[in-house]
């Protein structure tokens, strides 16, 4: 390799991105450069963008790779091209990225972790509900498929129609995708919480709504408070900054059972899943017309006690 930053650009949707030091090692451990990267932006873009669309995004940009130093960032950089969109909110200057050329150059960047929150640019209220099942540890991580098992029965008695991803780290999450701008936070959260107080009456000793990690024990968090307006979580097929270089995993329901691990799922593997069709979350925009959310909230304002 020649001295100083190898640089290409390349034409992407009639754009030109700049492409610096693809042969950097962004997962060491495995041999994944900036170059295997973007080629799995690529290939996941038409399955990722459509979370990322018209959504504030924070990322965790690792520059040295993830054996390296990371920093989360919020603000568009100054030096960013002018094809990459972004929204004001607050003081805070959002990457919005709703198209191929701004998902290569935040590759580039060494963006890897992509966070989204709950709602749309253009919108106070949230597109989808999500149930995050945060386990202890990866060694616990049987207790995301306990509870994830439990949550679909619930739903299936409801007629609910949901979705499952792995967190890309120890847990699982499980979405519920809402008719837009109909239902807010507070409505939505009468949900979570009565799934996690289910959960918890259900199985004690498994489950917990315990904030401090130090009073958990071995138990597994069901975080019903993570759905919230402002907070974030991690958008399904974006990598994670493990050295396994595990992804956002979307799953078929069948494939949540005991054998089942976040291990599983890296790069190359979801990768097989995209060129196979494996597409568990293809039908999710179709749902959310189809959910009949109104008769259950209708069910949880009348049966939950007035505070």
């Amino acid at each position: 390799m020649p001295k100083g930053k190898e640089r290409h650009t390349i034409t992407i949707e009639n754009q030109g991105v700049d492409i610096t030091n693809p042969n950097k090692p962004l997962w060491p451990d495995k041999g994944i450069t900036k170059l295997t990267y973007l080629k799995y932006l690529i290939e996941a873009s038409p399955h990722l963008l459509p979370f990322l669309k018209d959504r504030e995004l924070t990322v965790i940009r690792y520059p040295h790779g993830v054996t390296g130093e990371s920093f989360y960032q919020k603000s568009c950089p100054d030096y960013a091209p002018d094809f990459v969109k972004t929204h004001l909110s607050g003081d805070i200057n959002y990457i919005v990225c709703s198209d191929l050329p701004t998902l290569i150059w935040l590759g580039n960047q060494a963006a890897i972790d992509l966070h989204i929150p709950f709602n749309k640019i253009d919108s106070a209220l949230p597109t989808e509900i999500v149930i995050d099942l945060d386990p202890p540890s990866k060694e616990e991580f049987i207790l995301s498929v306990e509870a994830a098992l439990i949550i679909k029965e619930v739903f299936d008695g409801l007629n609910i129609i949901s979705f499952i991803k792995t967190s890309g780290n120890k847990g699982l999450q499980i979405y519920i995708p809402i008719p837009e701008n109909r239902y807010t936070y507070e409505e939505t959260r009468l949900f979570t919480e009565f799934l996690a107080n289910y959960l918890t009456k259900k199985e004690p000793k498994w489950f917990t709504t315990e904030r401090l990690k130090k009073n958990r024990g071995k138990r597994l968090y069901v975080d019903y408070l993570q759905h919230a307006e402002g907070k974030t979580i991690v958008a399904p097929y974006s990598l994670r900054g493990n050295p396994e270089a595990l992804v956002a995993a979307p799953l078929n329901w069948s494939e949540v059972k005991q054998s089942l691990s976040p291990s599983m799922f890296s790069l190359e593997v979801v990768l097989e899943r995209i060129a196979s069709k494996n597409l568990p979350f293809k039908d999710y925009s179709k749902i959310k017309s189809k959910q009949d959310f109104d008769k259950i909230l209708l069910w949880l304002k009348e049966a939950l006690p007035k505070s």
